[in-house]
């Protein structure tokens, strides 16, 4: 028989969901979420990207994602913004980070309502790891959904129609299609540390959004707290 001591600490603990909501054509706040600033991994490669593009005449270039170089063992092979945006791919993102300046990056996160970006923080944060780009959950939902509000704007139109392809077939795929869904993984930072946390932001529906939910999973994935985004519809 196992101790219990033992047993408590082995056993699985709970996942805790935490869940903010706005309403994006009011600004309502319907549900608020965590307060304190919190690293959101993947969910600042939307904005790299229109850093990226404002230096390159608004045009996203193609690449090839190679086995061993990204988060999926396997490279997501010849993709474009779109497939970058839907699958998180981090090889993408690393190439477009290394044509931007940290100065751009905060042009286009001031534009959005994100203040600047961290002076401590190195190359990888530009594409969402490690824990020094920060940000209030509020604030993050209000980004995307004045990016959303862009959607005719150069370079924009590529990132929703990627975050509707992440909805349909790509990592935030546990919401379903007629969102528009970005995730990402980031380092926890509970007082009850986990492996990492998930996020997932999702707005809906995807041709006109009306409403902006955003996801945090504690100790899962950001493919694991899309699921939660559709949920908090239904509800």
């Amino acid at each position: 028989m196992i101790p219990l001591l033992l047993w408590l600490a082995l056993a699985p603990r709970p996942q805790t969901v935490e869940i903010a909501v706005i309403d994006l054509q009011t600004g309502a706040i319907i549900q608020e979420g965590w307060r304190d600033p919190a690293p959101v991994g993947s969910l600042i490669k939307p904005f790299t990207a229109m850093a990226y593009a404002a230096g390159h005449q608004y045009q996203y270039p193609e690449f090839v994602c190679t086995p061993g170089v990204c988060w999926l063992p396997a490279g997501h092979g010849h993709i474009g913004i779109r497939e970058a945006v839907a699958y998180s791919c981090n090889a993408y993102f690393s190439h477009l980070a290394s044509e931007i300046r940290t100065e751009d990056l905060t042009v286009v996160l001031r534009r959005f309502g994100l203040g600047s970006f961290p002076p401590a923080a190195g190359p990888d944060a530009f594409f969402g790891l490690g824990d020094t780009w920060r940000v209030k959950p509020l604030d993050l939902l209000r980004a995307y959904g004045e990016l959303a509000s862009r959607g005719t704007e150069p370079g924009v139109t590529e990132l929703l129609e990627g975050m509707a392809l992440s909805a349909r077939l790509g990592t935030g795929k546990a919401a379903g299609d007629g969102w528009l869904v970005k995730t990402g993984t980031a380092p926890c930072v509970h007082a009850h540390h986990a492996t990492g946390d998930g996020y997932a932001l999702g707005m809906y529906p995807a041709r006109h959004p009306q409403r902006a939910v955003l996801v945090r999973l504690h100790g899962g994935t950001g493919a694991e707290a899309a699921a939660f985004v559709s949920r908090e519809a239904r509800e």
